[in-house]
């Protein structure tokens, strides 16, 4: 019985289902096992300061937190997962969680601006929320440029790069959260700007040591 040929025309116009290239694959591999753990540990800094996440007061601050570095650690875990699905084209993966990433920054943004001027660091958090939107715009057009042209280079090397800056957002937002020690240039030339704050807690802490004996 003969088997009549399919006319190549018949498949013109179809999606082709387009895998991540080989040379990123244990990159993606890498990133997901990274993530994955990170997203781990966060939880258990979260249940450490747990006291810290109350929805009420000054504590929204450490919420907001709390939920960016789980946003980076999800964004970054969520596209290497789906660059090792085969067939799966990773344009529309990193798009659609752009986006669910993009709607979470306006929420903490429009939460930031409930308590403008309560703390201190108002402008640096909403400065820090601003740079993860640009993070995901990037990882939008990225997303668009892979629709458009399924399996070009460059575009899976900036999604790569998004994935590193989103570990560092992340990690930095965690240890913002459990309350570490902040050591940079600009606030030690701030305290060297005012001499006077330093020994006023110097007095303090004397005073304290004082009342201890």
């Amino acid at each position: 019985m003969a088997v009549a040929a399919v006319p190549a025309d018949r498949f013109r116009g179809l999606p082709i289902a387009v895998s991540t290239p080989d040379e990123f694959h244990d990159f993606f591999v890498a990133g997901a096992g990274v993530a994955g753990a990170l997203v781990g540990l966060l939880f258990v800094a979260v249940s450490v300061t747990l006291e810290r996440l109350e929805e009420h007061g000054e504590t929204q601050i450490h919420r907001v937190r709390a939920r960016a570095a789980l946003t980076a650690f999800s964004n970054a875990l969520t596209v290497s997962l789906f660059a090792l699905i085969p067939g799966v084209d990773l344009g529309w993966s990193a798009f659609v969680v752009g986006i669910v990433g993009s709607l979470f920054v306006a929420g903490a943004l429009l939460s930031l601006f409930r308590l403008v001027g309560r703390s201190p660091g108002d402008f640096a958090n909403a400065l820090f929320l601003v740079s993860l939107q640009v993070v995901f715009a990037v990882q939008l057009l990225a997303g668009l440029a892979l629709i458009d042209h399924p399996g070009r280079h460059g575009d899976y090397e900036t999604l790569c790069l998004l994935v590193v800056i989103c570990f560092l957002i992340g990690i930095g937002r965690s240890w913002e959260l459990i309350g570490g020690p902040s050591i940079g240039f600009g606030s030690e030339v701030r305290r060297l700007a005012r001499p006077e704050d330093h020994g006023r807690r110097r007095r303090e802490g004397d005073e304290e040591d004082e009342a201890g004996l």
